[in-house]
């Protein structure tokens, strides 16, 4: 594929035909030390295994199972955090919008706005996100067929912004389950944007729990290495300290304690895989 994309997050570029960049940290922002923590983490190892590395956290999780289940900071106090790692830590920030009205003053302390899976066919907030000018990350909804992601681009386009990176975290396979099909990601390279696979949100068990959803984390490695087998732009990545404490996702979540060998095996993989010659099948 000639039409391969280049986007500029800060000082990185992402592209399916580059080494990977790693968009990782925590699902939720829980405390400012905890979300330092993290990210300090991630700096280290990445900066250690020569991989570019956007953090990760959300400021407010707004699609939960339950009333009741913890949410986050919000906009405010989620931001100023979020601006505090990105000057101690020197790297960009990805981190979710879930209305029209937050794209603006979200825009101004993250780099990549995230449309959310439910939300990605919501035009108001897809206008509202591609007025900021920024990149946008938009999340495959588990209903959709990768074909359809077109339609979004599409929209994106029409509203002035082409800075679009496309990721994979399952489809719906009947009740209470995801699966990734492999061919998604081709087919969402044909658009020409770069390509992210969102390992963890793809294990989840949806309504698993009585409260929240279950997830699968014991399968990460073997689901990051057939994702990182595509040769794609990125990988997004949600980690925790202590998984089964973590406020929001932790069936999901890598342990921390593991994450700089579970990086090894992406990286080894990807330099694997971006290594071969393509070959012109018709």
């Amino acid at each position: 594929m000639n039409n391969q994309k280049e986007i500029q997050v800060g000082n990185l570029t992402v592209s399916n035909l580059r080494p990977f960049t790693l968009l990782g940290g925590m699902n939720v922002l829980e405390s400012r030390e905890l979300a330092l923590e993290v990210a300090a983490t991630y700096k280290e190892i990445t900066s250690k295994l020569g991989i570019p590395y956007i953090f990760k956290a959300s400021f407010d999780k707004a699609n939960r199972s339950s009333i009741n289940s913890f949410r986050g900071p919000g906009l405010k106090k989620g931001l100023e955090i979020l601006a505090e790692i990105k000057e101690v830590h020197q790297v960009p920030i990805i981190s979710d919008i879930h209305e029209p009205a937050q794209a603006k003053p979200g825009a101004e302390v993250i780099d990549i706005l995230q449309l959310p899976a439910f939300l990605c066919r919501q035009t108001d907030l897809v206008v509202a996100l591609a007025e900021t000018g920024k990149p946008i990350n938009v999340k495959k909804a588990q209903f959709l067929a990768a074909h359809e992601m077109g339609h979004i681009i599409n929209k994106f386009k029409e509203a002035g912004n082409e800075e679009i990176l496309l990721c994979e975290r399952g489809s719906s396979f009947g009740y209470n389950n995801l699966v990734v099909d492999p061919l998604n990601f081709g087919i969402m390279k044909t658009t020409g944007c770069p390509v992210v696979f969102d390992v963890t949100h793809s294990l989840q068990i949806p309504g698993g729990r009585s409260d929240s959803a279950g997830g699968r984390r014991q399968a990460v490695s073997e689901l990051m290495l057939a994702g990182m087998s595509q040769g794609i732009g990125g990988l997004f990545l949600e980690s925790h300290p202590n998984p089964t404490e973590a406020k929001c996702d932790g069936p999901c979540a890598l342990p921390l304690d593991q994450l700089e060998a579970f990086l090894k095996q992406a990286k080894a993989m990807d330099d694997l895989v971006k290594g071969f010659q393509p070959l012109d099948v018709k």
